[in-house]
């Protein structure tokens, strides 16, 4: 009895920081906070209902997956469009992933294409933009992203490349969906349906080049001021 009780403390801290650290990583990614915007560890504790030592444990985890800054004697914060991390993460994957593409088209069996078609098939039917989600992506449509461009390189069959895509993914997914209100006139849905067409018609060459584009443009909306609003 004595252990069930002991044990019950730090698994419920462990609970409550992760209901905390989801509510936050949301709440950034849906654009509750702007870029740069403090996260203050009292003033999360108080809304939630919950310790310090709960918020900060959340905001640790928060900061490790690029989502939050942690700012020398300054608390957290989100990070800055301007941060030039966003490049740095832009460069990698266009290093990497072309590179991936390439061997997955080249040993990616026929599972491999169907999985392609039905991933693109899901993203081009998902809403990317929902009312109730605020101004960003969806996060059915943002998974449904995830998803395609994953599948798009699962055919490398190398887990320790795919491991590095999805390192990459979740720290460049915050500029991924500011970029979409910085360049509205692109169009992601045709950029998508390129990157099917040449994975599955076995064009190596412009797969790779389709991909280095798109996750240029990404990164180009950034670096450039968002247009003015009328």
């Amino acid at each position: 009895m004595t252990r069930t009780a002991h044990g019950s403390a730090p698994a419920g801290k462990q609970m409550l920081s992760e209901q905390v650290y989801a509510h936050l990583r949301d709440a950034i990614l849906r654009g509750d906070y702007a870029p740069g915007d403090p996260l203050k560890p009292q003033d999360l504790a108080k809304e939630q209902g919950v310790s310090l030592a709960v918020v900060r444990e959340a905001l640790v985890r928060v900061v490790g997956e690029g989502l939050a800054d942690r700012l020398p004697n300054r608390g957290f914060a989100v990070p800055a469009v301007s941060d030039r991390r966003w490049q740095e993460i832009a460069e990698a994957r266009r290093t990497v992933e072309p590179v991936v593409l390439r061997m997955s088209i080249e040993r990616g069996d026929v599972d491999w294409e169907a999985r392609v078609r039905a991933a693109h098939h899901r993203l081009a039917r998902t809403p990317a933009y929902v009312p109730e989600e605020g101004e960003y992506y969806s996060g059915a449509w943002s998974e449904a992203h995830r998803v395609f461009h994953r599948t798009l390189l699962e055919g490398c069959g190398n887990p320790v490349l795919l491991q590095t895509f999805d390192r990459m993914w979740t720290a460049s997914e915050l500029a991924r969906r500011w970029s979409a209100h910085r360049d509205p006139g692109r169009d992601g849905a045709l950029e998508h349906r390129r990157l099917e067409e040449a994975a599955l018609a076995r064009d190596a060459d412009t797969a790779a080049e389709v991909l280095v584009r798109h996750l240029t443009q990404t990164a180009d909306a950034l670096a450039h001021p968002a247009p003015s609003s009328p």
